[in-house]
């Protein structure tokens, strides 16, 4: 029997000449799946043109999931719960959108009795990692195949190999970007990019393109800690993102340009650009400041950066990734309230107010003026004994810490 084969297709050059190449080399029935996690296709083109290519490339069957609301409500919406930033800027554009497409492959592996399925990853990439390791979170007996490591053709030989079997691709030679899109944002690397020293070029920005000078100012709603709605408007969590990814970058915010460090054990310079990712984790880290408990709060600054390198290193489907959501879900209970962002020209975004229901804020024991409720007088003793340990070591042991001339 031939072996059958699931293909992660996203329809640009390298995943249509996947399935010819494993036809052809590996001899095997190609089943692609394009799960949309809202990238935008190719100018001109339609979801259905991209189907065309696939069964024109060679595949049985091309199944196209629209995953949108769920990559926003399930993982977006966890993401921003967890003020994920990996290495402190980057909000996982890549790395959330693995983990759906995995569960949408398996589960069509599972509907058309496949015994592999296969990813156009490179060999030096971070999406290699997440695609095998969440297949086989999800499902240990199924075959990941990568293609794209076996082949050994450059971007001008997968071209000419698309010319011969008559693949109708819309890419050349000459591409100097590599650009992966979601909802959730862009991520651009590859031409002058690759060098840290330069400049990143404005060519290949599109949500970030400067395109008012006026300032924009907005309430941003959140219940439980999930965005609700945006100036008293509810919206569902993906149309959120797009209205942000909008207006918050016609004033250019929402760039990040960092050297990364990949999974794989390299560093490598990335540039993304996420407007609406980075304005809600903004407002949402805000609101928190006000809602959660000094201990709780300080505890899950520790381990969101836990939680977020799981993800990126693709563990979405691992057990200590679901025991941090919960703990995190237990911090949300109160994460209630209103955020008012003021983002301007040339990029700039900032909290000027926040409010909730559920504040630990509280005048009387913040102000200085005459409405003072803080008994000042109970200090005295907390700062003697909180010092006390100190004290005494200072005393019999800290002498080598005293003044000069002391």
């Amino acid at each position: 029997m031939t072996k059958r084969v699931v293909l992660a297709y996203s329809g640009g050059l390298d995943t249509s000449v996947a399935v010819r190449w494993m036809i052809e080399n590996w001899h095997v029935e190609v089943v692609a799946v394009l799960v949309n996690v809202g990238q935008d296709p190719e100018s001109s083109e339609s979801l259905d043109d991209i189907r065309s290519r696939a069964l024109a490339a060679g595949a049985i069957e091309c199944v196209i999931v629209d995953a949108r609301d769920e990559m926003a409500e399930e993982f977006c919406g966890r993401a921003i719960a967890t003020n994920a930033l990996y290495e402190g800027k980057y909000p996982l554009v890549s790395a959330l959108s693995r983990p759906v497409i995995v569960r949408h492959l398996v589960a069509q592996a599972r509907a058309f009795d496949a015994q592999a399925v296969a990813h156009g990853s490179t060999g030096k990439g971070n999406d290699q990692v997440r695609f095998e390791v969440g297949v086989h979170a999800l499902a240990p007996d199924l075959e990941v195949l990568a293609p794209a490591r076996s082949w050994g053709m450059t971007r001008a030989d997968s071209v000419d190999y698309a010319a011969r079997w008559a693949i109708p691709i819309q890419a050349t030679k000459d591409k100097i970007y590599s650009i992966d899109e979601n909802l959730w944002g862009r991520a651009i690397e590859c031409g002058d990019i690759e060098d840290p020293w330069s400049a990143p070029p404005e060519e290949p920005y599109t949500l970030t393109r400067v395109r008012t000078s006026e300032p924009v100012e907005m309430i941003l709603s959140f219940r439980e800690g999930r965005p609700t709605a945006l100036d008293g408007q509810d919206m569902a969590l993906a149309e959120l993102i797009a209205v942000l990814n909008d207006r918050v970058g016609a004033t250019g915010f929402g760039r990040v340009d960092m050297v990364e460090n990949r999974r794989v054990g390299i560093k490598s310079r990335e540039v993304y650009e996420c407007p609406g990712a980075l304005a809600l984790i903004m407002a949402h880290a805000d609101l928190e400041d006000l809602t959660l408990e000094r201990d709780v709060h300080h505890e899950k600054r520790r381990l969101e950066t836990r939680w977020t390198e799981l993800v990126y290193d693709g563990l979405w489907f691992s057990p200590l990734k679901e025991a941090l959501d919960a703990f995190v879900a237990e911090t949300q209970r109160f994460v209630t309230g209103d955020v008012r962002v003021r983002v301007e020209a040339p990029g700039v975004a900032r909290v000027v107010g926040r409010r909730s229901p559920y504040a630990l804020y509280d005048h009387g024991l913040a102000t200085y003026d005459a409405d003072d409720a803080f008994h000042h007088e109970d200090s005295v003793g907390f700062v003697r004994i909180f010092g006390l340990g100190v004290q005494t070591w200072a005393a019999r042991q800290g002498a080598r810490h005293a003044a000069p001339g002391t």
